[in-house]
């Protein structure tokens, strides 16, 4: 188990550590084949119709591609590059401070830090992905120990992740509600920010591979996946490299945008609507030759239904008219909650030294199933 935050205070420095601020750098000049995306600007949210109009925008996107950008989303600039910043400062700490919180991945648990400690087959190259998941500020979580960035930067961090749900997520699951014809805080509600669920804030790093090593890699496996949870928020960083399946088998390139926030479906919206909104697949590739060099530094975020979310289909008037809601739905047989699917998705997926192939695998959980991998 993870040690107690009181054990954790004690036992590491207090020395404050400095965060330089961190830019983006340069876009890739290649040409690379861009996926179109709709933008959805969250500034028209309460205009006379606004949301109505907005949800007509995002139907094809939540139904068909799964991935849209948020514009007028209200999140400054400057916010989001000082948790870049946070996220720089944190993978340049000792590995033993990283160290000092680890994921517990036995139980099925994704808060804290994880290391790029996993080998890739027998290929001899190691995972280049590291992270840190930061949990939401509410009482179920104040015991979680936090590293001393975290510690030293708390209320900034726990503000910028309250803010994300209240004015980005928050908006887009009274949008989805709208498109289920449900009622508008249905979706919102079974998400609350103050109920407990592994909901969190990531500051995710690839680092630098060569070439060689990227092919190893994705040589032995290349296919993509997809998210666990509910939606993912995903900031422009410029290194090219994410990559979504399209309709017709391809996989294109997901382009940054300036002030847009990338957002995709994940396995437990599928869930909760039977199919209905896509659980979107992508990956990431080795990145553009002029971009190589550079770390590629993540910022993201992770809505999970909890507790009190059962995984059956939504009481949704267009489901049932697309008979997709089934007697069995409407009734109450013990089904898997959120937390519990999620957990079991982790354990599954992250409980292990060497990263398996995984084709022609998929993985089930009280009645849910989901692909293993994607090509």
């Amino acid at each position: 188990m993870a040690p107690s935050a009181v054990e954790q205070e004690s036992s590491v420095s207090v020395e404050r550590v400095l965060v330089k601020p961190w830019a983006r750098p340069e876009p890739t000049k290649e040409d690379l084949d861009w996926a179109p995306l709709v933008q959805i600007d969250l500034s028209r949210f309460d205009e006379p119709g606004g949301k109505e109009e907005l949800a007509k925008q995002l139907y094809d996107a939540v139904t068909r591609v799964g991935f849209w950008v948020v514009v007028g989303h209200g999140i400054d600039d400057e916010r989001v590059l000082r948790q870049f910043s946070l996220g720089n400062a944190f993978f340049k700490e000792s590995i033993e401070e990283k160290r000092s919180f680890p994921c517990n991945f036995a139980d099925g648990e994704y808060f804290g830090y994880r290391e790029n400690e996993r080998w890739i087959g027998d290929t001899g190259v190691k995972d280049n992905v590291e992270m840190l998941n930061i949990p939401k500020a509410i009482p179920a979580w104040e015991d979680v120990p936090k590293h001393r960035i975290v510690r030293q930067n708390y209320e900034e961090i726990a503000s910028f992740h309250r803010d994300l749900f209240d004015k980005v997520l928050r908006k887009l699951f009274i949008l989805i509600s709208i498109i289920l014809e449900l009622p508008e805080d249905y979706l919102a509600d079974a998400h609350g920010y103050d109920e407990r669920s592994d909901d969190h804030l990531r500051y995710m790093i690839y680092n630098t591979r060569t070439r060689e090593e990227w092919a190893k890699a994705q040589g032995y496996t290349k296919g993509g996946h997809t998210d666990f949870g509910s939606l993912t928020l995903l900031f422009s960083q410029h290194v090219a490299g994410l990559q979504i399946r399209t309709l017709e088998g391809k996989w294109k390139y997901v382009k940054p945008v300036d002030g847009g926030i990338t957002c995709n479906t994940a396995d437990t919206l599928s869930f909760l609507t039977n199919g209905f909104l896509k659980s979107t697949i992508h990956r990431v590739v080795t990145p553009p030759a002029d971009q190589i060099h550079i770390p590629r530094l993540g910022l993201l975020y992770f809505c999970r239904p909890g507790d009190n979310t059962v995984m059956k289909t939504v009481p949704s008037p267009l489901l049932e008219r697309l008979g997709l809601l089934t007697e069995e739905d409407k009734t109450d047989q013990p089904v898997a909650t959120g937390t519990e699917y999620v957990r079991a998705r982790v354990r599954d997926v992250h409980h292990k030294k060497v990263i398996d192939r995984r084709e022609n695998t998929s993985f089930e959980f009280k009645g849910l199933k989901v692909a293993n991998y994607y090509s």
